[in-house]
């Protein structure tokens, strides 16, 4: 197997845990995980400062980019400032040859910078949505979710979601056993869909309710064959329909309809990548109903069909 070579982008005043975000998913040598080059490269020379006090050397200046199948901007010192030419001249060079572009959190503002992002969808952090809509009214601007896809583009908004859009580049190559092996080890949830909520009210469990709603979860991803409904769940949680829904968005920062389909989309995924099982059957695991069903919801969220799906991960 041929090895991918992926650049990131470092500049000095960076975050540490932003650089660390596509380090620790494509520089870290998992049992089983595919070759990587992991090539950090800055347009600035000698040692760059961290907003935490210490300093990194790089080993690699702008013309990583001329060989990286991906091209990732983990982030920007600072939304106002416009990036150096030299760097939005090889991000638009590395564009043009067909490399994949990541614009993580404030990165987004780097590729929009560059012109990459003209018509396209993107998002970033929430907290600077506003100031990117204005200064780039030309790209569409989805504040309100993980990370979006739009061609060859990824965008994604802050923090941990620049993980979970580096495991979407990991799983949409190498599959979800692939992905979710990578989330086990940095005690992750195994699959985010990019259209979750950034911002979620109440991330974790903090009342007995709660902890028992999570355990109800737990058990929904286990039964996702049988049919769920807000009143059948929320009886089965000792609730009113009114408090279940109240909960489940603080918990987990979707509607139970939304959350429903991601997770039954998941499971298709890794069933259509790991087994031989007939669309029909896959279709009645997830609790899709029908193969009709299952290929359309499938096509809206990957653009593909479940065939076809199988068909890159199969090799056949």
């Amino acid at each position: 197997m041929s090895r991918h070579t992926v650049a990131v982008v470092a500049f000095d005043h960076i975050s540490p845990f932003h650089l660390s975000v596509p380090c620790v998913v494509f520089g870290e040598h998992y049992p089983g995980m595919p070759p990587f080059d992991l090539l950090v490269c800055a347009a600035e020379e000698g040692l760059l400062r961290t907003t935490a006090g210490f300093r990194v050397a790089v080993d690699h200046g702008l013309e990583a980019l001329e060989r990286a199948q991906t091209v990732i901007v983990p982030s920007w010192r600072d939304p106002q400032e416009r990036p150096p030419k030299p760097l939005l001249d090889a991000l638009v060079a590395a564009h043009e040859r067909g490399a994949q572009m990541v614009g993580l959190c404030l990165g987004a503002f780097v590729l929009a910078e560059a012109g990459l992002l003209e018509g396209r969808t993107a998002t970033t952090h929430w907290a600077c949505a506003q100031a990117f809509a204005a200064r780039y009214p030309g790209v569409k601007l989805d504040a309100d979710v993980l990370y979006v896809e739009d061609g060859n583009i990824l965008t994604a908004a802050g923090t941990t979601a620049g993980i979970d859009c580096c495991l979407h580049l990991l799983r949409r190559q190498y599959g979800s056993e692939m992905a979710n092996s990578v989330a086990r080890r940095l005690v992750m949830p195994p699959h985010r869909q990019g259209g979750q909520a950034q911002y979620v009210e109440q991330p974790l469990p903090a009342s007995a309710r709660d902890s028992r709603l999570a355990d109800l979860l737990d058990w929904v991803r286990a039964n996702l064959q049988q049919a769920h409904s807000l009143d059948s769940l929320a009886e089965k949680s000792l609730m009113s329909r009114r408090t279940f829904t109240r909960h489940f968005r603080q918990l987990t920062g979707a509607t139970l309809g939304d959350w429903l389909l991601a997770q039954r989309l998941a499971l298709s995924q890794r069933l259509l990548e790991s087994t031989d099982q007939p669309i029909e059957q896959v279709a009645a695991l997830a609790g899709f109903g029908s193969p009709a069903s299952l290929r359309h919801h499938f096509g809206q969220a990957f653009g593909v069909s479940p065939k076809a799906w199988r068909q890159t991960f199969h090799g056949v």
